[in-house]
């Protein structure tokens, strides 16, 4: 499915499922900027929109809410993704306002969550240097949710170099990375095939390269 489709049926789900407050925010909220990042930097990495939140409400520790730009959610992982624009509403943030915003960050922080802040010029300009620090982020938290999974060394040690990677990995790879012989790789690859933890990315009879499968992106 191409991006455009994706990303509408993507939007009207979330825009169903809301009233009020919470609508309005998305409606007008989400502009040019936020959909960019969903284009350039976020769709080319994972080709699916699973876990993301636009216009995510969450309480403000004044009382009152607050709205993240996106919010990617799961069982062990909160990451607040913001795009920042550049403009001349800037240049009228007064020091409040702007200390505000530093105490936004820092009790989003405290709460739990991760904090990743983009411009709009490096969305725009440089969305290969920002699919690298999502990359990064992301397979941090996943690494660190594989220890909550029943899998042997071996077979957590592959998935965190297919999760670094953030691509497709080959079985050579895998033999220089742990050291291990052909034989042995082969086995545990299809014993993560097996699991669903690995995808064959190429090849039929004989698998070439692998990719991350369902149960590491997309978990019950």
């Amino acid at each position: 499915m191409e991006f455009e489709e994706e990303y509408q049926a993507f939007f009207n789900t979330h825009l169903q499922a809301r009233t009020g407050e919470r609508l309005r925010r998305l409606k007008e909220g989400h502009s040019q900027a936020e959909m960019l990042f969903l284009k350039q930097v976020w769709w080319p990495l994972f080709h699916h929109f699973k876990y993301v939140h636009p216009e995510y409400e969450v309480d403000d520790f004044k009382d009152g809410k607050r709205y993240l730009d996106f919010a990617y959610i799961r069982p062990t992982i909160r990451i607040c993704f913001e795009v920042d624009g550049y403009g001349p509403h800037l240049k009228n943030v007064s020091r409040w306002q702007f200390s505000d915003n530093l105490e936004r960050q820092n009790q989003l922080v405290i709460d739990g969550w991760t904090v990743i802040r983009f411009s709009y010029d490096q969305v725009k300009e440089q969305p290969r240097r920002c699919q690298q620090i999502v990359q990064q982020v992301i397979g941090q938290c996943l690494s660190d949710e594989l220890d909550q999974i029943s899998l042997t060394f071996i077979e957590k040690e592959v998935l965190r170099l297919a999760i670094q990677k953030g691509e497709v990995i080959s079985p050579k790879e895998v033999e220089r990375y742990l050291k291990l012989s052909d034989k042995t790789v082969k086995k545990v690859l299809s014993q993560l095939v097996d699991k669903k933890m690995l995808i064959p990315a190429s090849g039929i009879k004989r698998v070439r390269a692998y990719r991350l499968g369902n149960q590491i992106k997309h978990p019950r």
